[in-house]
């Protein structure tokens, strides 16, 4: 089986060889013509100046940004996501806008809210309210540019609630309520992570493939470039297809080799948007 899903690249992940601000030139010379990233900054409001040249290195490239994270704490020292965490609620808050309006200038509207880990000495309970009422207020700010906020479950963080499709469903449907019926909030589909954490991914396309609002790909168990681990990517991005699925599919894995030779395995014709789009 086959697809035609338009794919993209996530530069957090891959080109971390290079300077941030020169990834994006370095996707469309590998002949993408999309990108997503983590959150670009080390801050949750950077100076105006940092979102400037960040906007104009993705415009520059000639590439669309079709994802952005908002800001998740410290990454590589186990932070993800600010979404439940009371102590750091008004960072999550003051971050929304920045991250909508860097969205709002380039046209992206796809944002992932990753819902934080789960903290010592707070209820799960109290941590999931002050969830449900965070991705609300994002939902509602990025339905001023007809954006929709993600909710992803994540592998390899051991305090991090979100495991299974399940899992997101759940905190997804709390925050719709919580939000008075807000429901552009969606599931973001990895998967690598679901099957790492053991969901059955061909039953989560069967079951909840209306509920998927953005995909992203890496093979198991090395998290490298499809065609290197166990995965059928291929069959199960066209079950996704079958099933209505037409958004963007984010690379998000680590490469074996070079970034630029892990795209060996997708044939230079079926990297650019134009070659797929309906």
């Amino acid at each position: 089986m086959t697809h035609q899903l338009r794919y993209e690249v996530n530069c957090s992940i891959l080109f971390t060889e290079l300077p941030l601000l020169e990834r994006p030139a370095a996707v469309k010379a590998a002949g993408f013509d999309a990108v997503e990233f983590w959150w670009p900054f080390a801050e949750a409001v950077p100076a105006d100046k940092d979102v400037d040249a960040f906007v104009a290195a993705v415009r520059d490239a000639g590439v669309q940004l079709v994802g952005l994270n908002f800001f998740a704490g410290d990454m590589p020292a186990g932070d993800r996501g600010l979404v439940s965490w009371p102590a750091r609620s008004a960072e999550f808050r003051d971050n929304v806008d920045v991250t909508v309006g860097i969205g709002e200038r380039l046209g992206c509207t796809a944002f992932n809210a990753l819902y934080g880990n789960r903290v010592e000495g707070v209820a799960p309970e109290a941590q999931d309210e002050l969830g449900a009422e965070s991705l609300a207020l994002a939902a509602r700010a990025a339905a001023r540019i007809g954006g929709t906020v993600l909710v992803e479950p994540v592998s390899g963080a051991e305090r991090y609630p979100l495991l299974t499709a399940a899992d997101a469903l759940a905190v997804i449907a709390r925050a719709v309520v919580a939000g008075a019926g807000e429901e552009n909030i969606g599931l973001l589909a990895d998967l690598y992570h679901l099957a790492v954490n053991g969901d059955d991914v061909d039953a989560v396309i069967a079951q909840h493939a209306a509920r998927v609002a953005h995909v992203q790909i890496a093979d198991a168990p090395g998290r490298n470039e499809p065609g290197t681990g166990s995965l059928p990517l291929e069959r199960q991005l066209a079950a996704l297809e079958a099933a209505g699925y037409d958004g963007w599919v984010g690379l998000e894995y680590k490469p074996a080799t070079t970034s630029a030779d892990s795209f060996e395995w997708l044939p230079r014709e079926r990297r650019a948007a134009t070659a797929t789009t309906r």
